[in-house]
C-alpha cells in the first residue's frame, strides 16, 4: 500500500519569511540601544574596575598598575565607615519619608478624576528642575541671615539648617523628598488606576470604608509597584552627589559625606583616582546587591504581571 505524502499548505513558507523579517527588524531596532549601553555603560564600568587596581593622579598620562594598593587605601580610609553609615542613613530615611507620602498622593490623584490632569502636571514640575538648581534655591531660602525665616521674621525658620548635623540630614531628606515624591506618586497613580473598580464596589457592599479598602485592597494590589518604586529610591539614593555637594559639601564636618561625595573628594580634590575608583566599584556592588535583594523580596517577574488582576 502506497503512503501518500502530507499535503503542502500554501502560504506557509511566506509566513516563515515574514517571521524572519520581523526578527531581523527587531534586532536592528535593539542594536543602537545595545551599542549605546555597551559604550556608555559597560566600557566605562570596566575602565573604573581596571583603574581601581592602578595608581593615577588624574592629570599625567601615566597610569601605573599597583594591584590592590588602591583597594587597601580605600578600605583602610578612616572616613569610609562614616560614609557608609551616612549613605545608608540617607537611603533609609528617604525611603521612609517618600514611600508613604507617594502612595497616599498617588491614590488621591487616581481617585480625583476631575483634576487628575492638572495635578499630574503640577506634581511633575520638580522633576523638570535640576538637582543643582533645587539645592541652590533651598540653600538661599534656608540661610539663617538672609533666608526665608529672616525675611518673614519667623523665628522657627530662622535656624542654622545646614550648619548642624541633625538639621542638615533632616534638610537633605526634605529636599530629596520634595524633588522625587512627585515621580513616585505618578507611578502609584498608574498602579492604583489599574485595580478593577469591581473590587472596591464589592468591598462597599460588604460595608468596608475607605481606610479598610486602602489597606485590604489597594496596598496588596500595588505590592509589586512598591517593590519597583523602592528599588528606584534605594539605588538612586546611592548616587546623590550634586544635591549634597551644593547644599552642604558633605558638612557640617562629615555629617552628610556620603560615598559619592567621598569618591569625588578623593578623585578630584586629592587626585587619588585609584581609591576613588574603588569606592565607585563599591557603590556599583551595593546597588546590584540591594536590587537583587528587593527583587527576591518582591518575587518573580511573572508574578508581578498578576498585579491588578
Amino acid at each position: 500500500m502506497t503512503t501518500l505524502a502530507p499535503p503542502v499548505v500554501r502560504g506557509q513558507e511566506p509566513t516563515r519569511s515574514r517571521g524572519g523579517r520581523s526578527d531581523s527588524v527587531l534586532v536592528w531596532m535593539v542594536l543602537p540601544a545595545f551599542v549605546m549601553f555597551v559604550f556608555f555603560g559597560i566600557v566605562p564600568l570596566l575602565g573604573v574596575v581596571l583603574l581601581s587596581f592602578a595608581t593615577w593622579n588624574g592629570i599625567t598620562p601615566t597610569i601605573e598598575l599597583t594591584g590592590l594598593t588602591s583597594w587597601k587605601a580605600a578600605l583602610t580610609n578612616p572616613g569610609l565607615p562614616n560614609a557608609l553609615w551616612v549613605t545608608f542613613l540617607i537611603m533609609a530615611l528617604s525611603w521612609l519619608v517618600q514611600t508613604p507620602l507617594s502612595i497616599l498622593l498617588g491614590t488621591f490623584m487616581a481617585r480625583q478624576s476631575r483634576y487628575r490632569g492638572f495635578l499630574a502636571v503640577f506634581y511633575f514640575i520638580p522633576l523638570l528642575l535640576s538637582s543643582a538648581a533645587i539645592a541652590i534655591t533651598y540653600k538661599s531660602l534656608l540661610d539663617p541671615n538672609f533666608g526665608l525665616g529672616a525675611g518673614l521674621g519667623i523665628d522657627a525658620l530662622n535656624q542654622d539648617w545646614l550648619g548642624q548635623a541633625n538639621l542638615a540630614i533632616a534638610t537633605l531628606i526634605f529636599v530629596v523628598s520634595w524633588q522625587f515624591i512627585p515621580f513616585h506618586s505618578l507611578i502609584y497613580q498608574g498602579a492604583v488606576r489599574q485595580i478593577p473598580q469591581s473590587m472596591y464596589e464589592a468591598a462597599q457592599i460588604d460595608g468596608a470604608g475607605r481606610v479598610r479598602q486602602f489597606f485590604n485592597i489597594t496596598l496588596p494590589q500595588i505590592k509589586y509597584t512598591i517593590i519597583t518604586s523602592s528599588t528606584l529610591m534605594v539605588v538612586g539614593s546611592l548616587t546623590f552627589f550634586d544635591l549634597i555637594w551644593v547644599l552642604t559639601a558633605g558638612g557640617p564636618g562629615d555629617a552628610t559625606r556620603a560615598l559619592a561625595v567621598q569618591m569625588y573628594q578623593l578623585g578630584f580634590q586629592a587626585s587619588l583616582m585609584g581609591p576613588a575608583s574603588a569606592i565607585a566599584v563599591i557603590l556599583v556592588l551595593v546597588g546590584i546587591g540591594l536590587s537583587l535583594l528587593l527583587r527576591r523580596i518582591g518575587g518573580r517577574a511573572d508574578q508581578s504581571q498578576m498585579e491588578g488582576a
